[in-house]
């Protein structure tokens, strides 16, 4: 009822202060009324405000100077976009998108599981047809079937592995003693090998049905708690796909919740004129299967009044909790026993009342710890770009510290340079004798190369005078 902001502000600059008595034309009532409770400006709406601003909308490029029919196409097309976007939730943890498809699937593995079934037991009906009666179940009978194979190859070893699959001993040992004493025919391994794969994937379909029922539960205590708390999750699935959205369902008056699903044998009544259905889907509800057969239709009313009431719930709070889903729940449990002992329930407000400041605390520590997951949040991006922008700097310093060290090192180098004259200058002027015994005292540890150097002249000397010493010797012998 609040007029926007822009909107006032746009009649003031283009209404004149003399003529605020002006009739607007708008295809909205309530903006109408709105306009003139503000601004006191008397607005007109109808069917012929309605046509003329179609026929200003389908020429607005030819009125308006500097619009193109280009450009107007295009302000459509994003007008289209952005409604698109707030007909679309993008709150993840609020879409029901997901709910509808996963209770289909549901459904249709349910039927699916079943057909599957009942193939593998006629199958493997021909060669073990004692079993059906021992194991009832379809994914049991699967799973025996696939564990069992050729029932001539049974023995007592395999006894342990039977009991596991059909948890009972009796029952396996049910399952030997007729297997020794089947009458049924002989099988091939080709066809043992086909009835195994198929029962192996009929056991994978069940287990995948267990792990789709689970994710169905987490969904729907997240979208719809209170719900779920109310009538549970798979029959609230339902009435959610059903109604088409959550919040389709909660437009819903009590009396269609009540009759949803049952749509067939409502026309079927009203076009016969019998009576029409009590019940619809929320019929699966263990409230109706519990309640006698003559509270059956009451019983059935009000709890279609507390779902409508719980949907609403769900649909419209911030952060929906499943604190009024279990005290409505609480008050259809009183008002089953009132219809069988008598005993008069609690009033509406009374336990409203109490819902009330049970939310109120659930909501505040909801919203206190998503505050701490947004802080936590926010610091750990903060380091992180602390931690990028370290990094970004550490090169340029790198390059600067390497600069420095270069400096400092040709600094250095320059000193030892300086200091090495100096000492050479100052070195000059010491005694020739000084100088002598360093020099000695610097060649006494010759190395072993120079010193075998000095050594082999003298050996030479002596080499030559035993030659000529022999040479002699020689000569002497001849004459």
């Amino acid at each position: 009822g609040v007029l926007h902001e822009d909107l006032r502000l746009l009649l003031d600059t283009a209404l004149p202060p003399k003529r605020k008595k002006v009739l607007l034309g708008v295809g909205d009532a309530k903006l109408g009324a709105a306009v003139l409770e503000e601004l006191g400006v008397q607005c007109q709406a109808g069917g012929v405000v309605a046509e003329l601003l179609r026929g200003i909308r389908l020429h607005f490029s030819a009125l308006v100077r500097g619009l193109t029919a280009q450009s107007a196409a295009k302000a459509q097309l994003g007008l289209g976009h952005s409604y698109s976007r707030a007909k679309v939730k993008f709150n993840v943890h609020r879409v029901d998108n997901m709910i509808i498809q996963s209770i289909s699937l549901l459904d249709q593995l349910d039927k699916d599981i079943n057909t599957f079934s009942m193939r593998v037991r006629e199958w493997y009906g021909y060669h073990f047809p004692e079993l059906i009666k021992i194991v009832p179940e379809n994914s049991m009978y699967c799973r025996v079937a696939k564990f069992i194979g050729n029932r001539r190859e049974l023995s007592e070893e395999s006894l342990e592995g039977l009991e596991e699959i059909v948890m009972d001993s009796a029952k396996a040992q049910a399952i030997l003693e007729a297997s020794r004493s089947s009458m049924g025919m002989d099988i091939s391994p080709l066809d043992l090998i086909n009835i195994e794969s198929f029962s192996r994937r009929v056991v994978s379909l069940s287990e995948y049905r267990k792990e789709l029922q689970e994710y169905l539960r987490s969904k729907m205590s997240q979208v719809a708690p209170s719900l779920s708390a109310l009538i549970g999750e798979v029959v609230g699935a339902r009435l959610i796909s059903h109604a088409g959205s959550l919040t389709n369902l909660a437009k819903y008056p009590a009396s269609t919740v009540q009759i949803l699903g049952a749509e067939k044998a409502l026309f079927r009544a009203l076009k016969t004129r019998g009576n029409t259905p009590k019940y619809g889907l929320i019929f699966h509800s263990t409230f109706i299967g519990r309640a006698a057969a003559k509270n059956k239709g009451r019983i059935s009313r009000y709890l279609a009044n507390k779902c409508t009431i719980a949907s609403r719930i769900d649909c419209f709070s911030e952060v929906p909790t499943s604190v009024f889903g279990d005290k409505l729940r609480e008050q259809v449990e009183e008002r089953l026993a009132f219809y069988e002992t008598g005993e008069p329930p609690r009033k509406n407000l009374e336990v409203m009342k109490e819902a009330m400041v049970e939310a109120s605390e659930v909501v505040a520590e909801v919203k206190r710890r998503q505050e701490k997951k947004e802080k936590k949040r926010k610091k750990r991006e903060k380091r992180r770009l602390e931690a990028l922008a370290a990094a970004a700097e550490e090169p340029a310093e790198n390059s600067v510290m390497e600069t420095e060290e270069n400096d400092v090192g040709a600094k250095k180098k320059k000193k030892k340079k300086k200091q090495q004259q100096p000492e050479e200058s100052e070195a000059e002027p010491e005694e020739n004798g000084v100088e002598e015994e360093e020099e000695e005292e610097e060649e006494e540890p010759l190395p072993k190369k120079k010193r075998k150097v000095k050594v082999e002249p003298e050996q030479q000397e002596e080499e030559e005078e035993e030659e000529e010493e022999q040479k002699k010797k020689k000569k002497k012998k001849k004459k």
